[in-house]
């Protein structure tokens, strides 16, 4: 039996302003051509489908045609678990019809914890596999809150009822199991922060509790699990350093923190209850390029991706020593003319040049807005007479943007 699990596709997710419906169709459409190509058996979602639980009809119109197509494909059956991101009652709607297709959708937990637990057939009908398909548990799913209780109190409760909703559905499934047959495989899936997770900066990933109080210990899934099939986290990885339990991550980058780094499926061939794990390379879709430099760093790059002919969607990051007062034109005058996209300009010396120049009393949070320009003009030896002119241009954007001086304190 071949599985392929997947997660996190983000369905209508913006990057930096800019829609992705077409990169994300061209994924879809090379993951139905790898399930053909590969014979996959079993397609395992692991959650957050959708980028909000409010997608919009395109981003719904690339998810059902995926369905569609896996309905009339040599897939036997595909699992969809519903993450933080997805609407409970959007993806349970067709649920019924779904199932008419072998298409399993569990978006939300329920009191019957038996809709959870899925015994799978092989193409004569005989069972085949065993799934606790696990969706994304809010804290109201689980445990109710008590009048009084610390954060601390809530996040353990919350820990220790996932805990105990895993080990109670594992449970079934074992019962289930050695009802009809000791070697069948048994698959848990689940949309949660495992302890430990690696994750990259701006990649999305919000922490389910303020402070990571639900974080989930990797030692609170069952060991009768042959292989634990996990989304949220868009870092493929195995958890605690166990193959046969991992995040496959996001198939598209979420931030430029990910331009350069592989995405990944995984392919799972199930002899029994052993599970062999084939990373398979998603291909790039659409290029990313951070740049970090000094200006004539940064304009020899673009040039560089100018000649290639790159499409790619840049963020260039200055780090140099000198204060560029156009330094936003030149670099979009850079790219006039080519495919290339400049989506983000970062200036860090602009910050951390005002935060050294903060008394270790203070932070930006105890400095106005005027304030933080002044700290600016003082940092960059501006002189005083352009210090007027500058003064007064900063008055007319703070004014046009509506910012009042009281309530915007410690934003730059």
């Amino acid at each position: 039996m071949r599985l392929l699990h997947t997660s996190d596709w983000h369905l209508g997710h913006r990057f930096h302003g800019r829609q992705r419906h077409e990169e994300q169709g061209r994924f879809l459409d090379w993951l139905a051509g790898l399930i053909e190509e590969q014979a996959i058996d079993v397609l395992l979602v692991a959650g957050d489908i959708f980028d909000t639980t409010t997608p919009g009809s395109r981003a719904q119109a690339l998810y059902y045609r995926l369905l569609h197509r896996l309905a009339a494909s040599s897939c036997r059956h595909v699992v969809i678990i519903g993450g933080n991101h997805d609407s409970p009652a959007l993806l349970e709607a067709p649920r019924e019809l779904l199932r008419q297709l072998d298409i399993h959708v569990v978006g939300m937990a329920g009191d019957d914890p038996d809709r959870e637990l899925l015994l799978l057939g092989d193409a004569r009908g005989a069972p085949e596999l065993l799934v606790c398909a696990v969706p994304y548990l809010r804290d109201r799913d689980v445990r109710q809150a008590v009048a009084g209780e610390t954060l601390e109190d809530k996040g353990r409760q919350q820990r220790e009822a996932v805990r105990v909703h895993y080990q109670n559905l594992c449970l079934m499934a074992e019962e289930r199991r050695r009802a009809i047959d000791a070697d069948l495989p048994l698959v848990a899936m689940g949309h949660l922060f495992v302890a430990g997770g690696r994750t990259v900066e701006g990649d999305g990933v919000r922490d389910l509790a303020v402070g990571g109080l639900d974080r989930i210990e990797a030692g609170c899934f069952p060991e009768t699990i042959d292989y634990l099939a996990l989304g949220h986290l868009h870092i493929g990885q195995m958890v605690a350093g166990n193959p046969s339990r991992r995040y496959c991550g996001a198939p598209l980058p979420m931030s430029f923190a990910e331009a350069d780094s592989t995405k990944e499926v995984l392919l799972l061939t199930a002899g029994g209850r052993d599970f062999a794990v084939e990373p398979i390379k998603v291909p790039l879709f659409q290029p990313l390029a951070s740049l970090r430099g000094d200006l004539p760093f940064l304009l020899r790059e673009v040039e560089r991706l100018r000649a290639a002919q790159n499409s790619a969607w840049i963020e260039l990051v200055y780090e140099g020593d000198r204060a560029i007062p156009d330094l936003r034109e030149q670099l979009l005058a850079a790219v006039e003319g080519s495919e290339l996209a400049v989506l983000r300009i970062r200036n860090n010396r602009i910050f951390d040049y005002v935060l050294r120049q903060t008394q270790d009393i203070e932070s930006l949070d105890d400095l106005s807005v005027s304030e933080v320009f002044e700290r600016c003009l003082q940092t960059n030896n501006i002189e005083e007479a352009q210090r007027q002119v500058l003064r007064a241009a900063f008055a007319e954007i703070v004014d046009a943007l509506g910012t009042e001086e009281g309530g915007s304190e410690g934003q730059p």
